[in-house]
């Protein structure tokens, strides 16, 4: 896993200036790979398309996964563009998935907001032709042909509980910082959570005691973060399963009187969080490779294009240099294991 991240984080700028391309453009499309040409003289076809829909633009995680799946749609010379809005919300997205429809896309890559409300628009582009992958932020299995999985959900949930269980010794109150209400992802985290927290004598000692969303706003987010520790003055630590969330929450920490009182964990990128690791502000934090999910979602889009897979469980397919992928039950397909970042290890990752 640390070597596929360092080579995509070489690749970051080339995401970022992307990302930055597209608010420039008043969140209209902006191309992150070469433009498919029409068929030539001599009778062969273009490339065919994929687009990638992310929850939001201009968002480092975003700019590290569509990094991937920039790799991966120039591995398969597929015609790959990005559509997206700077907000994170299912609203914002439908217009997008339309203009994919419209432009007859054979691909759409999304990560959902809501997993309801984008599925009338996703049921119109499956009608158009277009093979539907969620990555990321599932969207309701009836909506798609497969998703592209972190890692299984509860293993997500279970990491964050262990750590600020480590982090307060096992009691006391935690608040969530998460993304948005609606998110898919976020919420089955926080629901594996809470059933761990109800079933388990280990964390029978820890209570959440509010739950709180910042919109993957970094503004938001920061004053999420200082309204929570001024509503619970005996908070004994923050799980934020956002990587917005929780480097903003740690911003605000690391100039605060709570610096080293109030624990803060979650999920998060090793070269947002590197300095609040190195100052004290947070000991320990967890994500897998955020850049893995877009380059299997690109080779999951190529291969159901091809016909190689439906999207049925027992169906795989190639991932180039990441191997073989077997789709599990309702379409899922996993990427790999969460990774924890401390001050022993984060300075071997670059993303």
């Amino acid at each position: 896993m640390k070597l596929f991240s360092q080579a995509f984080g070489r690749r970051r700028g080339r995401a970022v200036a992307l990302a930055a391309t597209a608010a420039a453009l008043s969140l209209t499309v902006a191309s992150c790979g070469s433009v498919g040409a029409d068929s030539g003289s001599d009778g062969e076809d273009s490339a065919a398309s994929i687009v990638f829909l992310p929850k939001q633009l201009n968002n480092p995680y975003t700019d590290v996964v569509l990094g991937g799946g920039e790799e991966g749609a120039e591995e398969l010379g597929l015609d790959s563009s990005v559509l997206g809005a700077l907000e994170a919300s299912a609203s914002a997205q439908v217009p997008f998935i339309e203009q994919a429809t419209q432009e007859g896309t054979d691909v759409l890559v999304i990560a959902a907001n809501d997993p309801d409300a984008v599925g009338p628009a996703l049921q119109a582009a499956r009608d158009g032709g277009a093979k539907i992958v969620a990555f990321d932020s599932d969207t309701n299995p009836d909506y798609r042909d497969l998703f592209v999985s972190q890692v299984e959900a509860k293993d997500v949930a279970l990491v964050q509980l262990e750590m600020i269980s480590e982090q307060i010794g096992g009691a006391g109150d935690i608040a969530i910082l998460s993304a948005t209400a609606t998110a898919t992802n976020q919420n089955e985290w926080i629901r594996f959570m809470e059933e761990e927290i109800a079933a388990n004598p280990d964390y029978a000692d820890i209570k959440i005691v509010t739950k709180v969303y910042g919109d993957d706003d970094a503004d938001k987010s920061f004053k999420e973060a200082q309204g929570l520790l001024q509503s619970y003055p005996d908070l004994k630590g923050i799980v934020s399963p956002t990587t917005v969330g929780i480097a903003a929450a740690a911003k605000y920490l690391s100039t605060s009187r709570y610096k080293g009182k109030v624990s803060l964990t979650g999920l998060g990128l090793p070269n947002e969080m590197r300095e609040f690791v190195k100052d004290g502000t947070v000991t320990e934090f967890a994500l897998w490779d955020p850049a893995q999910l877009g380059y299997v979602a690109a080779h999951a889009g190529q291969a159901l294009v091809d016909g190689d897979i439906t999207g049925a469980e027992g169906d795989s397919f190639e991932a180039g240099d990441l191997g073989e992928r077997t789709i599990g039950e309702n379409g899922v397909v996993i990427v790999g294991p969460p990774t924890r970042f401390n001050a022993d290890n984060i300075d071997e990752y670059d993303f």
